[in-house]
């Protein structure tokens, strides 16, 4: 930034105090892959380097950053616009976005902006934060950033059976306290929404970035309000052990000594037998994915009875568990298995 001319890999490695080359051929590679690796890290962060060449009897490339291209204007925050960003950067410590919100308060901090401490404190013992703890949060998000289409296995509501999903992201919103991806949906040829919590299984990009665009007249906060269905309030019945799940029971109410018989399963089918340490308890849910991490949590001290879709989503998880613990099992028998 300091002139105006481009300046050479061999200039650099001359002017700046811990950039040199070095003399043998390995220190001169370690050189190059650094500046590759620092070059990359500055148009990273959206610091513009331009690649030219001052003499049109060199074919050596220089570099230069544009003072007027990437300095900041003088920037002046009220009070309540300071604290409004502050809080919008606190919201997403502990989510994906956490780096670039932080990265962002740096930026507007180092521009004489005061975002840091005194935007914050009118708003003292205030710490909100954004539940965004789905798996399918980051890849949903990384997908509508890159104008990627995905696949992903998806389970619908009171539904116990898992079906594949080909999807072209518009945007990842939260409407009433759960995320949902909106998007059209390629198979059924219509914009659908999907309830993250849902999502039964890894997302996958497919496609090429950049294929996908958002349609210009498409209202996507509308999109979900209208299409999200309304939470369905339910009744589990839990077998807990005696003496946990001390966190479940504060929720729950004791279930009656003789459950009526499952209407939603075949007449053949029957319960799991819950142990005899074990107390029966019933609790409401509305969302089945959500429940069910829950519930895996305790491990083998709770034993879902009803209803089915929740205790399918509870196997499911397990089984998942069980086959990755079983790989990482397999691996370590191996001598050198990683």
């Amino acid at each position: 930034m300091a002139t105006s001319r481009f300046i050479t890999v061999s200039q650099l490695g001359e002017l700046v105090e811990g950039y040199e080359p070095g003399a043998t051929e390995e220190e001169q590679e370690a050189f190059r892959r650094m500046f590759e690796r620092d070059k990359a890290y500055l148009r990273e962060i959206g610091i513009p380097l331009e690649t030219g060449t001052d003499s049109a009897f060199s074919d050596e490339v220089g570099y230069r950053i544009r003072r007027g291209d990437y300095a900041l204007p003088d920037i002046a925050l009220a009070p309540d616009e300071a604290a409004a960003l502050a809080l919008a950067g606190s919201l997403w410590s502990t989510t994906a976005l956490a780096g670039p919100a932080a990265s962002a308060l740096r930026k507007l901090a180092a521009g004489g902006a005061a975002v840091d401490d005194g935007g914050l404190g009118a708003l003292d013992g205030f710490e909100p934060r954004v539940d965004a703890t789905d798996p399918a949060f980051e890849p949903c998000l990384a997908a509508v950033q890159a104008g990627r289409a995905i696949r992903f296995p998806y389970r619908k509501v009171v539904e116990t059976g898992v079906t594949e999903r080909h999807v072209e992201p518009w945007g990842v919103l939260s409407w009433r306290g759960r995320w949902y991806l909106a998007g059209h949906d390629v198979v059924r040829g219509a914009p659908r929404v999907f309830r993250l919590s849902r999502f039964a299984g890894p997302v996958r990009p497919v496609g090429l970035g950049g294929a996908v665009r958002v349609p210009p007249d498409v209202d996507l906060h509308a999109m979900v309000s209208a299409q999200a269905p309304p939470d369905q309030v339910r009744t589990a019945t839990l077998a807990v052990r005696r003496g946990t799940g001390h966190a479940l029971r504060r929720h729950a109410s004791p279930a009656p000594a003789t459950l009526p018989a499952p209407a939603t399963l075949p007449a053949s089918a029957t319960r799991p037998t819950p142990a005899a340490d074990m107390d029966l308890v019933q609790m409401e849910f509305a969302d089945t994915e959500r429940f069910a991490r829950w519930i895996v949590g305790s491990g083998p001290d709770v034993i879902v009875l009803e209803p089915p879709e929740l205790r399918a989503a509870v196997v499911a998880r397990l089984r998942a568990a069980a086959a990755g613990t079983a790989g990482v099992c397999e691996a370590a028998a191996v001598p050198g298995g990683r």
